[in-house]
């Protein structure tokens, strides 16, 4: 008798569908694996304008870390992982929670908070440079209204424009953290807010203790997206501040642009790819390790 792949071994079920997508599997690998593997091979040789095949170690990477620049755009990139990732999580845990309340016109401000999100990053750059242009934007407004001493020329400024990128970030990330957490707390089990009515336990206690720890998995994967969103960001600081005032708001991925396409040394933008490729892993991969765990019914370490 005969054994079809549907009635054979659990093992040998799935076959005819893993052998039909195997062609998209390899270009998958090819494209995504095969060049971040190249990338970080190119940064152990001494490609300037073109690749070359000529070794030279860790050079470029000991040259990076050597650097002002460098060194300043992960600082800017810590700075934002603090305001930026938790200023999201923050309000967007907020506005999910009012929602949450089955407030009226629950759509309508659903739609207008997640906007934002809809607008790329070059337009939400070019809006918030001209929104805090001291001579166009809110501060020439105010002043104008007769409160004279008010300012709000945060890019203008080293101290505070890299907290201006920030804002402008919070402005269209926390629709998103908004959905994800919204959707998190809709899927919580209603019992659990009628046993914390039932004992008597404030609402701000039951969202602390109760509801948050249920939030984790959304959570968690807000912050990855956020701190990816971080790691790729380029299109804002460019249509904001292109990196100034001087490089107060430099990011890695404008220094790796810069060295790729103004300066004409690969082997320097390879280095710092391969930099922030190791930074997005770090953060990916427990991430995932934990979620394996979890779905496999065991506790992580």
């Amino acid at each position: 008798m005969k054994t079809s792949p549907r009635n054979g071994p659990p093992r040998f079920r799935h076959w005819p569908a893993a052998l039909a997508l195997s062609p998209v599997w390899a270009i998958a690998l090819l494209l995504f694996v095969g060049t971040a593997g190249y990338t970080v091979y190119l940064s152990f040789t001494a490609s300037r304008m073109m690749p070359v095949n000529e070794f030279v170690g860790f050079e470029h990477y000991i040259k990076l870390f050597g650097t002002r620049r460098w060194n300043t755009s992960l600082a800017n990139m810590g700075i934002l992982c603090v305001t930026y990732v938790l200023g999201c999580l923050v309000l967007g845990f907020l506005l999910a929670a009012a929602l949450d309340r089955k407030v009226r016109f629950e759509n309508t401000l659903r739609t207008i908070f997640l906007y934002p999100q809809a607008v790329s990053f070059v337009v939400t750059g070019l809006v918030w440079q001209w929104l805090m242009n001291p001579g166009l934007g809110i501060q020439a407004a105010v002043q104008g209204w007769g409160w004279e001493s008010f300012t709000f020329d945060w890019t203008q400024h080293r101290g505070t424009a890299i907290y201006a990128v920030a804002i402008a970030g919070l402005w269209q990330g926390a629709g998103l953290t908004m959905i994800l957490l919204l959707a998190g707390l809709r899927g919580i089990d209603h019992s659990l807010w009628q046993a914390a009515r039932v004992e008597g336990i404030p609402l701000w206690r039951t969202y602390v203790s109760v509801i948050l720890p249920e939030l984790t998995p959304a959570i968690a994967t807000a912050a990855t997206l956020l701190f990816m969103g971080i790691v790729r960001t380029y299109d804002l600081i460019v249509a904001m501040t292109n990196g100034g005032p001087g490089s107060a708001t430099e990011l890695p991925a404008k220094f790796i642009m810069d060295n790729l396409f103004d300066r004409m040394n690969i082997g320097a933008a390879t280095a710092g790819a391969s930099v922030m490729l190791i930074s997005v892993m770090a953060v990916i991969v427990p991430v995932l390790y934990i979620r394996a765990l979890r779905k496999g019914g065991r506790k992580p370490v």
